[in-house]
């Protein structure tokens, strides 16, 4: 298990926002254009990392883009979240020497004849990869089969990854204090990250309690996934985000 300061010591501010980068386009080319005017607002705007999600995007999207990244010496880190396939995140994590890999769930989301099976997988692929691990329990859109209570699984959490993400229901939706706060008690002093609807009115309470936040539909013109990432919602959300931070 890491230390509270083993992931946050990533990034160079406290509270660090986590941009999605979702792969959107019809084609390649329309893709890797709209990545590349993502990244760019995303560095200006003092985002603290983005994430590559092949959220719109395919597999061989995902490896489009890093290519990209990689050639361009970012000033953030970047991270990898490859949806339904957690190898192939690893993998990639490897490839390209990414911070920190994403999965959606590291606990609760199999049978409980296949948690050995799971822990070895996590176990395999972490013994391989330097980078760090965001792991969701109870995430959006993750089945729950789990025999155990929240608490109990969040202890499990703890030692396959190095940071917990919280999240509500959906995609945008904005994630409960109460849920925030049982995550936090379980957790003790191990990093939370707020995985899902973070905005400048709530970002205050939530950063009370969480240690930063991954944005994606906040940023977007539309404040829904299907939008374009837009400048001012960046600018809006990391004011508020600097407001905080000169506060701790």
């Amino acid at each position: 298990m890491e230390t509270n300061e083993g992931f946050l010591s990533i990034f160079k501010e406290k509270k660090p926002i986590l941009a999605m980068l979702h792969l959107a386009g019809e084609t390649d080319g329309t893709m890797m254009e709209r990545l590349k005017r993502e990244v760019d607002l995303y560095v200006n705007g003092g985002v603290d990392a983005v994430i590559v999600e092949n959220y719109f995007g395919t597999y061989n999207s995902m490896v489009q883009a890093l290519e990209y990244i990689t050639s361009q010496d970012l000033p953030i880190p970047f991270g990898i979240n490859c949806l339904n396939i957690d190898h192939m995140g690893f993998e990639l994590g490897r490839r390209y020497n990414a911070a920190f890999v994403q999965l959606d769930s590291v606990v609760g989301h199999v049978k409980k004849r296949d948690e050995p099976g799971f822990q070895a997988f996590m176990d395999l692929e972490r013994s391989t990869f330097n980078g760090k691990v965001l792991g969701g329990v109870r995430f959006k859109y993750q089945p729950v089969l789990s025999e155990n209570t929240v608490e109990e699984d969040l202890v499990i959490a703890k030692d396959r990854c190095d940071a917990v993400v919280v999240t509500q229901d959906a995609t945008g939706q904005e994630t409960s204090m109460g849920k925030i706060e049982q995550f936090r008690n379980g957790l003790g002093d191990f990093p939370l990250i707020v995985g899902a609807g973070v905005t400048p009115e709530n970002a205050h309470k939530s950063f009370a309690i969480a240690d930063g936040a991954i944005v994606g539909s906040y940023f977007k013109d539309t404040y829904k996934d299907t939008g374009d990432v837009c400048a001012e919602h960046i600018e809006a959300l990391m004011t508020a985000v600097r407001k905080i931070r000169a506060e701790l």
